[in-house]
C-alpha cells in the first residue's frame, strides 16, 4: 500500500514539474525569448523529466514566433525520440505558429503532412485552415475544408462557423455568409458578438450598409450586446457607401454609450469624410485625435496626403510629407505610392520620377502599386514605348505584375498591333514563363 502511495506522489510530482517547465516555455515564447525557452527545455531534460506533447507544442510555437522554422521542424522531429508521435495538439501549434509567422504555404504543407501521417485533424485544425484561406480571400477553399470536416464527422464549433462567415465577408459575399450563419443556427449553435460582426462585415464590404444595420439591430434584439468592433464596422459600412452623416451618427452614439473610440474608430470616420472630400472635417478629426491623446499614425497622415493630393493642394501634401520625414512618423512605401500616383495623374513626370528614384536611398523597395502607378502616368498619355520600358524594368526588379498592371498596359495601347503585343505578354506572364519584350 505504501509503495502505491509513493508511486502516486512520484507521478504527481513529475506532472507538476513538467507543468512548471511548460509554463516557463510558454511565457518565454510569448515574449519572443526563444533562447530562454530552449534553455528551459534543456533544464527539463536534465532534471530527468519526460517532455509531454504540450512541451513540444509550446516550444514549436516559440520558434515559429521568432521565425526559426528550422528549429521548429527539429523540435517536431525530436518528439519521436521520446516515443511521442505528433498529435493534433502539436500539429495545431505548428500550423498556428506558421500562420502567425506569415508563412501560410508552409502551414498548408504541415496540414497535408498531418493527414498523410494518419493524424486526424481536430475542429481546431480545420478552424485554423479555414481562417488561413479566408484571410487569403480564398473562400472557396475555406468552404471546401468546411465540407471536408463535416464528411469526416468532425463537428464545427462557433469559432469554425465564424471563421467561414469571415471568409465570405472579406470578399463581400453576403448571401453565402448569411447561408452559413443560418446553418450554424440549425446546428443549435448560438451566434456570439464575433459571428454577428463577421456577418455585418459581409454586408459592409458588399456595399449594403443598411443590410449591416439590420444585422446590428437583430444582434441587439437577440440580447447580444454590440462591442466596439460592432460600432466600427457600422462606421465603416456607412463610410464605404458615402453616407458620412450616418457614419458620424454611429460614432457619436458610440461615445454617448461610454465606448471610447480607438485609433481605428477615428481612422474609419476619417475615411468616410475623405471619400466625401470634406477636407475641413478630416482636419477636425485629426485634431480631435490629438486632443484625445491618440497620435496620428502613418495611415492617418497618408490619408490626409491623399486627400490634399486629390484636391490639388500640393503644398499641404508636401507639408505632411515633410512632417513625416522629419518627425516621429514613419513614411512607408504607401506614402510614396500616393505621391507617385498624384504627381503622375497631374502630369508632373519629373517630380514623380524624382520620388521614384529616391526610394532606394530611403531603403524602400517599389511594390506592384509603385510600378503600376508610374506606368499609369505614361499610359494616360498613350506613351506605349515608355510603358513597355518601365514594365521591363519592373520584371527585372523581380516585381510580379497583377491585374491592375495588365489593365494599365492595355490602356496605353492605341493600335490593334499594340493590343495584341500586350495581350501576348500578359498571357505569357500568367503561364509563369519568362516575359520577352520586343526590342
Amino acid at each position: 500500500m505504501a509503495s502505491i502511495c509513493q508511486w502516486i506522489l512520484y507521478k504527481s510530482s513529475f506532472q507538476t514539474d513538467v507543468m512548471c517547465y511548460n509554463l516557463l516555455i510558454d511565457a518565454y515564447g510569448q515574449k519572443y525569448l526563444y533562447k530562454k525557452a530552449e534553455e528551459t527545455y534543456v533544464d527539463l531534460l536534465q532534471a530527468r523529466c519526460i517532455p509531454t506533447e504540450d512541451t513540444y507544442a509550446l516550444l514549436i510555437k516559440a520558434y515559429c514566433a521568432c521565425g526559426l522554422l528550422g528549429k521548429a521542424e527539429a523540435a517536431f522531429v525530436d518528439m519521436r525520440k521520446y516515443g511521442l508521435p505528433p498529435s493534433a495538439i502539436v500539429y495545431n501549434a505548428y500550423i498556428d505558429g506558421l500562420m502567425k509567422a506569415r508563412n501560410p504555404q508552409r502551414a498548408i504543407e504541415i496540414f497535408q503532412r498531418m493527414k498523410n501521417d494518419g493524424c486526424q485533424p481536430s475542429t481546431d485544425t480545420y478552424t485554423l485552415l479555414i481562417n488561413l484561406h479566408g484571410k487569403a480571400s480564398q473562400s472557396y477553399m475555406a468552404l471546401k475544408l468546411f465540407n471536408e470536416m463535416r464528411s469526416k464527422k468532425c463537428r464545427p464549433d462557433i469559432c469554425t462557423y465564424t471563421a467561414l462567415v469571415n471568409a465570405f465577408a472579406r470578399e463581400g459575399l453576403c448571401e453565402k455568409a448569411e447561408e452559413i450563419f443560418e446553418q450554424m443556427q440549425e446546428d443549435k449553435l448560438e451566434p456570439d458578438v464575433y459571428t454577428y460582426n463577421a456577418l455585418m462585415e459581409a454586408y459592409s464590404r458588399a456595399g449594403f450598409p443598411y443590410g449591416a444595420a439590420e444585422i446590428f439591430s437583430l444582434m441587439r434584439h437577440m440580447g447580444c450586446e454590440p462591442d466596439r468592433a460592432s460600432y466600427n464596422i457600422m462606421v465603416d459600412a456607412y463610410g464605404r457607401a458615402g453616407l458620412h452623416e450616418d457614419a458620424q451618427a454611429v460614432f457619436n452614439e458610440m461615445k454617448r454609450l461610454g465606448i471610447t473610440p480607438t485609433m481605428k474608430s477615428h481612422m474609419l470616420l476619417l475615411c468616410a469624410y475623405s471619400k466625401a472630400r470634406n477636407v475641413t472635417k478630416c482636419e477636425e478629426i485629426v485634431n480631435q485625435m490629438s486632443e484625445s491623446g491618440l497620435e496620428p499614425d502613418t495611415f492617418v497622415l497618408n490619408s490626409m496626403m491623399h486627400l490634399y493630393g486629390q484636391l490639388g493642394q500640393f503644398e499641404k501634401m508636401e507639408e505632411v510629407l515633410t512632417a513625416m520625414e522629419k518627425g516621429p512618423y514613419e513614411a512607408d512605401i504607401s506614402t510614396y505610392n500616393i505621391l507617385i500616383n498624384i504627381y503622375g495623374r497631374a502630369g508632373f513626370f519629373e517630380r514623380m520620377e524624382g520620388i521614384f528614384q529616391s526610394l532606394t536611398t530611403k531603403n524602400l523597395k517599389p511594390d506592384v502599386v509603385t510600378w503600376t502607378s508610374r506606368l499609369g502616368a505614361y499610359s494616360r498619355k498613350k506613351l506605349y514605348r515608355k510603358c513597355l520600358e518601365i514594365f521591363e524594368e519592373m520584371i527585372d526588379a523581380g516585381c510580379h505584375p497583377d491585374g491592375g498592371t495588365a489593365k494599365v498596359l492595355l490602356s496605353a495601347c492605341s493600335s490593334e498591333d499594340q493590343i495584341e503585343q500586350v495581350t501576348t505578354v500578359i498571357r505569357t506572364m500568367h503561364k509563369g514563363m519568362e516575359i520577352a519584350l520586343p526590342a
